[in-house]
């Protein structure tokens, strides 16, 4: 499949360019879809894969997305309207919940990871050495982001 998209003369936005439409080209949302039987969107795929670390509160979950309160309770709302989360009890405080994953997160999880992970046919005609390559500056940028 080819990457189509208007060519910027700065070369570094032309790099941005380039990497936004193979990953959109290669987008495999509409399949995960397709798989699970709903979208994971709306930060609903974030959590979902934050809580295969383990439970977390509905303050830990607000913080570690950078949203509300509120909009936590909805997206763990959704999760568990579709069977993926339950809430239970905090083990040192009643008063508080632990959003937890049910088996069936776990599946659609793997399932997610098996979409998700599964790599382009242009990746995987890279050879050894150009594998090397970009694996090494894709290290760069994410270690330069957190930065």
């Amino acid at each position: 499949m080819a990457v189509t998209s208007r060519r910027p003369a700065d070369p570094v936005q032309q790099a941005w360019a380039l990497m936004q439409g193979f990953v959109e080209a290669h987008s495999r949302r509409g399949e995960l879809a397709e798989a699970l039987g709903f979208r994971l969107g709306g930060g609903r795929g974030k959590v979902l894969f934050r809580l295969r670390e383990g439970p977390m509160t509905l303050g830990q979950i607000a913080a570690a997305h950078h949203v509300d309160a509120p909009y936590a309770t909805l997206i763990v709302d959704k999760l568990e309207a579709h069977g993926l989360v339950e809430r239970r009890p905090h083990p040192d405080d009643r008063r508080r919940k632990l959003v937890t994953l049910t088996d069936a997160g776990h599946q659609a999880i793997a399932t997610a990871d098996a979409i998700l992970l599964r790599p382009p046919r242009a990746v995987e005609a890279l050879t050894p050495d150009e594998l090397g390559r970009l694996t090494a500056l894709l290290t760069r940028l994410a270690a330069a982001d957190e930065g």
